[in-house]
Parts: structure tokens; C-alpha cells; sequence
């Protein structure tokens, strides 16, 4: 029998393949279960957005490794942002204006974008591995409640994904969506989500 260490390597390998191709993955983050895929490949995106039959333009967040990744994502990080991310004791997605170096379809309206700076076991090493951002979006249909863990995913969504990450399918506790907070120049930011 395999164990978790064996399966992950697996599942990081054929997740990385999936997503160089401009594959879709389910897999699991530091909050909930995602449907991933290659940020900067705007028909992949495309893809995201037809499978969770979502308009495109409503703006998905992206995952990221590390902090020093940020400026090469956002043209202007302010001051403040670092502070959040400093003082944060659970997972933050900061949505930043002035979104570059993704794909065009997947900011918002406005040139905004939404990063969270994991540390998840898999989901950290997947984007340190694949050496770019990665599209996190709750793995559901748009409308439809957010899934608590892999057991409450729809098979619409198991099905319209290229590979199923394995690992972390048996955990029971329920995932929780991160907070949300748009920051702005001079200082301000705006709670979205808490």
C-alpha cells in the first residue's frame, strides 16, 4: 500500500504534466478542494470558466509560493499588503490592483486580482514545482455551495477536470475559505471576506 508521501510525489508529477499542458486539475489547498490550472494560459482559464459555467470576467484567484513571486504579478504592492500578510494567522487572499503577467481573461473588469501565498503542503510545492501562479477556484459550479471536502465535490466537476489529485481525498474536516481583503494605495484596505 502506498503511502501519503509516495502518493503526493505521484500526484505532484502528473499534476505538473496536466497543467503544462494546459490541463484543468481538482486538487486540494490550505482552504478548500480547487479546481487549478496554469494562470497564464488564457484557454486554460477559459476552460475554468466553462466548467464551473461562470461569466467570464468574474476575476479567479491565483496561488503563489512565496512573497518575493508577488511583484511579478502585481505592478504596484503596497505597503499595507505586506503588513496583512505579516500579521495573518490563517489564509489571506489580498486582492491587488494592477494585475500583470497573467492571463488576460482572468483579472477582474477593473485589472484586479486576487493572490494567496500558500503553505499547504501540496498545493506550495505544486506551485514551486510548475513555476507559476496557479487558478484557485472552489471546485462547484458557480451558484452552487462551496465544498467543505473532496466527498462534497459534484461529479460534474470530478469528471470535467484532466487529473484528480489523490492525495488528502480521505480527510473528513470540512476546508474554510479564506479571508479577503482589497487593499488600495496610501494605506487602505476593505474587508470582502472574513
Amino acid at each position: 500500500m502506498e503511502d501519503e508521501t509516495e502518493i503526493m510525489t505521484e500526484d505532484l508529477k502528473k499534476a505538473c504534466d496536466i497543467l503544462h499542458k494546459g490541463g484543468l486539475i481538482l486538487y486540494p489547498t490550505d482552504t478548500v478542494w480547487g479546481i487549478g490550472c496554469d494562470a497564464t494560459d488564457a484557454e486554460a482559464v477559459r476552460k475554468v470558466y466553462a466548467l464551473k459555467q461562470r461569466t467570464d470576467r468574474k476575476a479567479m484567484l491565483v496561488l503563489i509560493d512565496s512573497p518575493s513571486k508577488l511583484n511579478t504579478y502585481v505592478s504596484d504592492v503596497p505597503e499595507v499588503a505586506w503588513d496583512l500578510l505579516e500579521v495573518a494567522d490563517k489564509p489571506l487572499t489580498i486582492i491587488y490592483s494592477g494585475a500583470r503577467n497573467l492571463a488576460p481573461n482572468l483579472p477582474g473588469e477593473d485589472g484586479s486580482i486576487g493572490i494567496r501565498i500558500t503553505n499547504e503542503t501540496f498545493s506550495h510545492q505544486l506551485c514551486r514545482r510548475f513555476r507559476k501562479p496557479l487558478v484557485s477556484t472552489s471546485a462547484n459550479i458557480s451558484g452552487c455551495p462551496a465544498p467543505g471536502s473532496f466527498r462534497e465535490i459534484a461529479d460534474t466537476i470530478r469528471n470535467g477536470v484532466d487529473y484528480v489529485v489523490r492525495y488528502r481525498r480521505n480527510e473528513t474536516g470540512r476546508g474554510i475559505p479564506s479571508g479577503i481583503i482589497k487593499v488600495g494605495r496610501g494605506g487602505l484596505f476593505q474587508l470582502i471576506r472574513e
